[in-house]
């Protein structure tokens, strides 16, 4: 396997809902698909919402992945291919965010904050929301600011690694 097919296939910040919400599909691949996975349905265009069901570990179906999928670059594999960042520094990146995740979802479950969404990327755009109420509402304490920063700087994160637009 090749350094960059490594790096993507063992990163799945795509897959589990950090980088991307969900997987919009092309009609003709709907029947496939659906034979694989459960695919959402609306008047006739199929999406799935991530973290992708077939993620573990690695895409189960990378063979049978969506076009969305197989045509998703982020913009730290591009930087790895056009040899602008090296391979110990892509894993790097890789790392630290995943640690930023694990930081935010440990304050978001003691400051008893309750979100609906399962993806982490929908979860992130309703923290938002929730955060901006709950300081509106002038019951923003320090750990509010703390989880703030760390949402700020997970924005950094993919906003420059990664080439993704914040929540």
């Amino acid at each position: 396997m090749n350094d960059s097919l490594n790096i993507c296939l063992s990163c799945g910040l795509c897959c589990d809902g950090t980088l991307i919400g969900h997987v919009q599909l092309n009609r003709e691949e709907i029947p496939a698909l659906r034979k694989i996975m459960d695919i959402e349905d609306e008047s006739g265009n199929g999406f799935f919402l991530h973290p992708c069901s077939k993620y573990c570990d690695g895409c189960t179906i990378y063979s049978q992945r969506p076009k969305q999928c197989a045509s998703f670059n982020c913009g730290l594999l591009t930087s790895y291919e056009q040899k602008e960042l090296g391979f110990d520094s892509a894993i790097e990146i890789i790392d630290r965010t995943r640690q930023k995740k694990i930081a935010i979802g440990k304050k978001i479950v003691a400051l008893n904050i309750t979100l609906k969404s399962q993806s982490f990327y929908f979860k992130m755009v309703e923290l938002k929301k929730v955060l901006q109420k709950i300081k509106s509402e002038s019951s923003f304490t320090q750990k509010h600011i703390e989880l703030t920063a760390d949402l700020k700087e997970l924005d950094g994160l993919l906003t420059n690694s990664f080439g993704i637009s914040s929540y």
